[in-house]
Formats: structure tokens, sequence, C-alpha cells
């Protein structure tokens, strides 16, 4: 039996970041400590959280590396370490001074207004937000969410008004009270623990439902899709099915104690599609325990219609050709004038091998109590035999078998956006294993590995640079064409391509777990995803079809009883309006268009997080910025050193730089990096000493310098001139940081820092403008003069400064009076303003943005802000092109058909001619490749 890791939750309080940068440098810095599973700073509550194996590293590590790096910790009474040991046996009262469980309440509601899982994770970091909440949990399979909480800090009520805050109904159901951990727990935690919850246990069984993922084949358009579906929520407990005909997917949520997995793909062979399970997934597992096979689905091979291989490996292929052959024979013995039964014999050959698998699936539909193209096209073929019309009986399936084979091959065409990323990883990889390097399955590979790069190959698995430089081709995850630069301490990711020297890489995330699996997870869930157009089409074929089924029952039926009409002329023209009443070419015309534009969106590295989004995006009027991390770099640069005429500022840059080499804090590296700039050359200082919250002292050339804070020459009792101090209020003036550089005789110097503005965010606010939004407003937390000076430089004329997280959200709710808003930011601080936007966007870290934002900017470029507005607006402008050709057509060979002007086999030609070219013109999406285009 495995035994299970000792596992520790350490929460801190982390005392002197200046900003987002340093809350990163602490991740980073952490995560590379041996034993750390997971790690996360957040510089808005000043608070860390780390996960950790306690039988490999102790939270003093965990401390110790934190203050080495120029910070104060604390762990305060109101964040308690939670310890995730299974047993007590004996040890449990020694974890008491570390686990505050005997006083943390946990509470079950139901969340209304949820649209996805994007939704149920909005509320989740929502909640999280909070002080005083320990854990949240929300689940949109079953509108529940678990929340614990320390009652000392938080209410209900507040965590209630949290939820509604977002835009959510929130129902309370359940309080689950906590374990009591009494002194005869010894032995005895188990019994006791089960026992204690028995009332609960109907209730908890519900928030933990199965999930099946599986590829459905043999599907032909839309309704295909809206068959399986149909036919699956049928089954008593299926709790919820999403069938997408675009990506060919499935995601069914069940309870496993009333059905299992055999019974749901025996469903989907009975309605007449094949099923391929990708993965089976409980929703209170740990997802990192997935495998690979399962997190990825493999591409399709992709195949051209030009190539005769296609036609005969193809069984749609096969089916086309057949029936093509039965047609020209029986034509052929027709023109020859040999007895009838032969030339019937040829046609219904072809009827039989083109019209099975349609009739097929017709049944099925019968059986659901649902008319789809299918069983009205056996319909039609079925009267014209009847009549005696063979000939045309044929043609129409040829015809529709023809159509409905390039449209599926068309379609496809359109899911090769993430075909080409799942290529992108390799199956195998080299990792160092005590003296050697061995080649392993990438799906064996653990956190904390190292796995060793040579030029030319391809980074199997996202991690952390420990030894060696390269240059790093990123293109294929953040659609930057310019390779990037790695050092030790640079993050790389899985898929990109090693292009010139030797790296180390230390594994950070497992295969199911890496920034490429999320991403084409999240690419296959958004191209499956229905929009609000596609809604509106669905609910319309839900009217237009029956009334359609009715008017030709009408038409079959009054003129020869009423007026005497002939019944073989009025049942034509009544089969003629079946094959028009499935309105295929109007439910493709949505999701062709969303699957191409999120695959165009997806090579220039921007990820929507579904049609909802797309579609979103380009009616957005207003758009809110984040300052440091979004419009700046959220790293600090040096703007300029100052001297109180003892030094050169030359001088006072060398002394600063010579004793920060030796710090970790993002200020040292910014001051270090400006000295390396001038081409100085730096010495080494001695008796270093990091004095926490404060800055740093050692000696250099027989002196002993200090370089830090005002509170740092205060405590020293080195007291600053009129000069001096003037100096400081004019730097904090301009909203820079001053680091103050002096010895025990007195100031000598200081230097102002800020957050560096994005090279590109000047031009990035000019082209958004340049597609028509006017109203561009920064919201920041900083001081008025920061903000300000940051708005100038940048060109926004709009800001509001001194801002709290749920400040932010305040304005967020008074600008979306006046508009649709879209919030733009980096996931990590901003969450509650990001959720209460029509719209949310990403810049920055891939791992958050990916659980915050509906729209995800990969590659940190805000130029592609206008890029994805611009996209928006074209896919509606597509979607609605579609619409209305498809709309009009319908409406026209309706009226023909009515009057006799057309046959079955125009029909048909009209019916899967209008497919296509709605089709072909929502894959023009799939070229956009930038605004101008």
């Amino acid at each position: 039996m495995t035994q299970t890791p000792d596992l520790k939750t350490q929460f801190l309080l982390v005392d002197g970041m200046d900003c987002g940068s340093c809350a990163k440098t602490i991740e980073a810095s952490l995560q590379q400590l041996p034993g750390v599973m997971e790690a996360s700073v957040s510089f808005a509550t000043a608070k860390a959280k780390v996960l950790y194996n306690q039988e490999i590293l102790e939270e003093a590590e965990i401390i110790n590396r934190i203050t080495a790096l120029g910070y104060t910790v604390e762990q305060t009474s109101e964040l308690k370490s939670h310890n995730h040991s299974n047993s007590c046996e004996g040890e449990h009262d020694h974890n008491h001074d570390h686990v505050k469980a005997d006083v943390s309440q946990k509470l079950q509601a139901k969340v209304g207004g949820m649209d996805c899982g994007n939704c149920a994770e909005t509320v989740e970091v929502g909640l999280q937000q909070i002080a005083g909440v320990l854990e949240a949990s929300v689940s949109f399979a079953t509108k529940r969410m678990q929340v614990s909480y320390d009652p000392q800090q938080v209410s209900e009520k507040t965590i209630y008004d949290r939820v509604k805050a977002l835009g959510y109904t929130v129902e309370q159901s359940h309080e689950v009270k906590p374990h009591n951990h009494t002194s005869d727990c010894n032995g005895n935690h188990d019994h006791h623990h089960t026992h204690s919850h028995d009332s609960d246990h109907e209730h908890l069984e519900v928030a933990f439902p199965q999930k099946l993922q599986a590829k459905i084949g043999g599907m032909d358009c839309g309704s295909c899709a809206k068959t399986v579906e149909v036919g699956l929520q049928q089954i008593a407990g299926v709790l919820e099915v999403s069938v997408s005909f675009a990506t060919e997917r499935m995601q069914v949520s069940y309870d496993p104690q009333q059905v299992n997995e055999q019974t749901i793909s025996d469903r989907v062979r009975i309605l007449g599609y094949t099923f391929e399970q990708i993965g089976e997934i409980s929703s209170h597992q740990d997802t990192h325990s997935r495998d690979h096979d399962n997190s990825v689905s493999k591409p399709t091979q992709k195949r051209d219609p030009a190539s005769w291989k296609f036609w005969i490996n193809n069984r749609r292929g096969q089916s086309v050709i057949l029936a093509g052959l039965g047609l020209v024979l029986g034509l052929l013995t027709q023109h020859l004038a040999l007895p009838i039964w032969i030339a019937r014999a040829f046609y219904g050959i072809g009827i039989v091998i083109a019209g099975y698998p349609i009739a097929r699936a017709g049944l099925f539909e019968l059986r659901l109590r649902r008319a789809d193209m299918n069983l009205l096209m056996t319909i039609s073929v079925i009267g014209a035999v009847i009549l005696g019309d063979w000939f045309e009986a044929t043609l129409v399936l040829f015809l529709f078998s023809l159509g409905t084979t390039l449209q599926v091959f068309t379609f496809g065409r359109t899911r090769n956006a993430i075909s080409a990323l799942m290529d992108l990883t390799p199956p195998t990889a080299t990792i160092k294993r005590g003296n050697k390097e061995v080649t392993v399955p990438v799906e064996s590979i653990q956190v904390g590995e190292i796995l060793t790069l040579r030029p030319g190959g391809r980074v199997a698995l996202d991690g952390i640079v420990i030894s060696g430089s390269s240059a790093i081709d990123q293109s294929p995850i953040t659609g930057e064409s310019i390779p990037e630069d790695k050092a030790p301490g640079d993050t790389v990711f899985a898929g990109t391509l090693n292009q010139s020297g030797f790296l180390e890489v230390k594994v950070t995330h497992t295969v199911s777990d890496t920034t490429v699996s999320k991403i084409i997870h999240l690419v296959e869930s958004a191209q499956g995803s229905r929009a609000p157009s596609q809604q509106w089409v669905d609910r319309f074929a839900l009217v237009y079809t029956p009334i359609v089924i009715l008017i030709a029952i009408a038409i079959a039926l009054i003129p020869p009883l009423t007026f005497a009409q002939p019944f073989n002329v009025w049942l034509y023209r009544a089969l003629v309006m079946l094959v028009i009443a499935c309105p295929c070419a109007l439910v493709i015309s949505t999701p062709v268009s969303i699957v191409s534009a999120i695959g165009a969106a997806t090579r220039q590295g921007v990820l929507f997080k579904g049609g909802n989004a797309l579609e979103t995006a380009g009616r957005v009027t207003t758009l809110a910025f984040d300052k440091t991390g979004t419009i700046t770099q959220g790293l600090p640069v040096v703007q300029k050193v100052y001297d109180l005429g003892k030094l050169s500022a030359n001088i006072v840059l060398q002394i600063a730089a010579t004793l920060e080499q030796q710090s970790e804090h993002p200020l040292s590296k910014a001051i270090v990096a400006k000295a390396h700039e001038q081409g100085m050359e730096l010495e080494t200082p001695i008796n270093f000493t990091a004095l926490p919250g404060k800055g740093i002292q050692a000696n250099f050339r027989e002196v002993l310098y200090f370089v830090g804070n005002q509170r740092l020459f205060l405590d020293q009792g080195i007291r600053l001139s009129g000069e001096a101090e003037s100096l400081l209020a004019e730097i904090e003036q301009l909203g820079q940081i001053p680091v103050l550089i002096g010895t025990n005789e007195g100031l000598l110097g200081a230097i102002a820092l800020s957050d560096g503005i994005r090279l590109e965010a000047t031009e990035a606010l000019r082209q958004l403008r340049r597609v028509g939004l006017k109203r561009l407003v920064m919201l920041t937390g900083d001081r008025t003069a920061v903000a300000k000076q940051i708005a100038q430089q940048v060109g926004i004329t709009e800001y509001r400064a001194e801002l709290l997280p749920e400040d932010k959200l305040e304005e967020i709710q008074l600008l979306r009076q006046k508009g649709v808003v879209g919030m733009v930011g980096d996931g990590i601080n901003d969450a509650p303003a990001l959720a209460a936007a029509d719209i949310s966007f990403a810049i920055g870290g891939i791992d958050i943005a990916l659980e915050t934002a509906d729209v995800v900017i990969v590659g940190s470029d805000l130029r592609r802000l206008a890029y994805a507005v611009e996209l928006s607006r074209r896919t509606v402008s597509v979607i609605q092109q579609n619409v209305v050709f498809s709309l009009v057509t319908k409406g026209l060979f309706l009226l023909l058909g009515t009057f006799g002007f057309v046959g079955l086999a125009v029909a048909v030609l009209a019916d899967t001619g209008t497919s296509l070219l709605v089709t072909a013109n929502g894959m023009r999406l799939f070229k956009t490749k930038t605004v101008k285009d």
C-alpha cells in the first residue's frame, strides 16, 4: 500500500512587500524549495499559502527563505495551518497548535444564476478573497457551494452578500458543524468522525457527481448533437449533458448511485453514434491524478476530399460512391430501355446503402419524439418510392450524403487549431535521476524532477530553469514570434522549442496540469459552448420545424380532400416541404463561426472561454484597466539617481548596487540591473546583513553603508537633513519609491524607482480607440499622484485611484449603468472587479488567468485586446450573415415548394448547399490574424 505524503498547508502573513512583483518573487523562490507542492502569495492581502510535505521540509525553512528575501514573516492567529494528515494515532493533540478546526464552520448553499463552469470559478475566487474564508468550493453541475470559514472573522451574511454582489442568487441549504477533536480522539477518530456526519450523508452525495467526457462519432449536424443530449437526459441519474457537434465532444454529469458509465455509452450507441471515452473525473477528486491520455484528446487525422483515398477509406465517402454508382447504373439501364425492375434494383441498392444510416438515425429520432433531417429525409425518400419515382429518391439520398460528407469534412478543418497544440508536447522526456540521464514517458514524471533540454528539443512539461541559458520559441503558446531568452529562475512552458542552449528545468506541473493542457481543455470547452445567438437559433428551430411539418401535412391533405386535386401531386409537394422543414443551415450557422473564430484567436494567443465571451467582447463600450501588472510591467525600474553633493550619482548607484546584489528583493534587482546597464563592475561587500522590512547593511571599502527605506535610517539614529527630506517628498510626489543610501554620518543620496510602463501600452490604447472604444478608464489602488502620472504617460484621461478591491467592484457597477463594461486585469488581486464586469480580460500569469477571466491574453501583449474586440465584431457579423441567408433561403424555397416549382432533388441541393455556404463563410474567420486583416 502506497504511503500517503504528510502534507501540510501553512498560512503566513508577509510584511515588506511593495508591489505585486514582490509577491511573485516570493512565490517563485518558495516553489524552488524541495517538498513544496504549491505556493501562492497575495500582495493585496499580504498573505502566503504554502502546501508542503512535512517529511521533506520544515516550517522554519519556509520562513527562513522568505526572510532571506528581505521580508518579515508572522503566523497570526487569524490564519492557522491546516494539517492534511489522515490519522491521529497519538499525534493529534500536538497538531492542535496549528489546526484551528475546532472553531471553523462549514456552510452549504444553492447558488443560482450560473451559466457555465466559469461562473462557479468566479464565485469561488470571489469568496476566497474574504478574510476568514478558509476554503470555498462551488460546483456548476449541482449548483452547490461549500464554504469553510472562521466565524470569529466572517459571518454567513458576509459570505451570502459577496455571492449576491457577484451577480448570483444564493439559498442556504445546509450548515455542517465542525468536528470536535476531543482528547479521546486517539485511535477512535475515524469512527467518531463518520458518525458525527450521518445526518449529512444524503445531502453530501449530491455534491459529488461523476463527470464523463467522450468523443461522439457519426454526427452530421447540430441536430445530431441535440439528439444525443435529449436521449441521455431521459436516463434517470443523469444530471447534466452537453454535446457539441463542433468539437465532437460530450460531457455528462451523473449520479453514480443511479447510473453508470456503461449505461450512458450504450444509450449513445443505441442512438446510432460511436462512443470513445476521453476521461471520467470525480468532482471531488484531484484533477492532477488524471492520465495524460484522458486529459489531452488525440488530434483527428487530416483528410483531403480532393484525394481519392478520402472517399475510399472514409465510411461516408464509401456510401456516397456506392449510392452514386447505383444511381448511374440505374439511369444507364433506363437509357438502354432494359426492364424497369433492373433499373429499380440498381436504384434500390443505392437507396439502401446511402439510406440505411439516415433511416436508422431517423427512427431513433422518432423514439425521442423529435423530427430532424434524418427522419424527414427518410419519410421523403419512402414517399418518392411509393409514388414510383425511384430515380429521384436515389438522387435525393446521393446529394444528401455528398453534402453531409463535405460539410463534416469542412467543419472538421476548423478543429485543427487544437490538433496543432496536441502535437506540441513530446511523449517522452529526458530527466536526471541520480548521476544518470534517462528517457521516460512524460506521464511518469513528477513535480520536482529535473528535465534536461538540448538545442532543438521541445519542452515536455512546465518548469523553472535552474541551470543554463537559452532562447525559447514560445510562439505556439503565447503567439510571440520572437524567441525569449531564458535564464535560471525563468519559467518555461510545455510545447515550446529550445533553440540554442542547454537547460536544466525543475518540473512544476505534471502532464495533465501543464499550461498547454489547460489551454486545450479551455479551447475544446469554448468551441463546444453555446453562444447567445446559437441559443436563439435553437429556440427558433424548435418552433420552426413543427410548424413546417404541419404545413406539409396540410398541403398533402387539404387540396385533395377539399378541392379534389390530384393526391400524388400534393403529396409530392408535401415531401418537398418536409425536406425544407429541417433548419440544418440555420442550426450550423452559429457554431461553425464560433469554432473558427476561437481557433483563429488561439493561434494568436487569445483564449476565449466560450461563445458568450466571444460575442460580448464586441459589444464593449467601456474598458476598465487595472494598473499594476496590466498597464505597467509589475516590475520596478530605476527612474533617477539623486546625489546630495557628497558623492556623484554614479558612485551612489555603484554603492547601492554593490550591496543590493546580495539581495533577492525586486527593488534590489532593479538597482543592480541599472548598474549593469551602465557597465559598472561590482565588488563583493563584506558582513552583509538583511534587515527585514527596512533594507540592508554591509561593509564596502572599509565603510559601513546602509541601503533601504526611511525607517532604517531613523532606527539607526541617522538624522535626515532638510535637503534630504525635501528630496524624499519630491520623489514621493512623483509616485515613485525612494531607496536611500547613506552611512552613520548621514544620507549620501537616493534612488527613485517605479513600476515600468509596458512598452506596447500606448500603442495598444491607440488601437482600441481606432476600433471604436472611446472610454478607457484606469482603476488602481495606488496613490493619486502615481495614477495621474501613469495615465498621462499612456494617454488615459479618466482614472480612479486609492481603490480597495471592493471599491473597484463598485466602480465597475457604476460604469455598467452607462454601457457594456470590460475589465482588464492580471487575475490576481482584482478577481471581484473581473467578476463584476460584463466581460473580463486577463493579462499576465497564465495559471491564474485561465481560472478567473472570460478572455485570456496568453502572451501579455495589450495590443491583442483590440484584436479580440475586432474579431468578436467580425464573428457576430458573420453569424448574422449566416442566419439571414439561411432564413431567406428557407423562406424562398418554402414558397416555391408550395406551388410546385421545386422538386425533391433541388430542395435537397438547396438545403445542403446552404449548409456548405454558411460553413465556408464561417470558416473565413479562421484566417483572421490582425486588426487590419
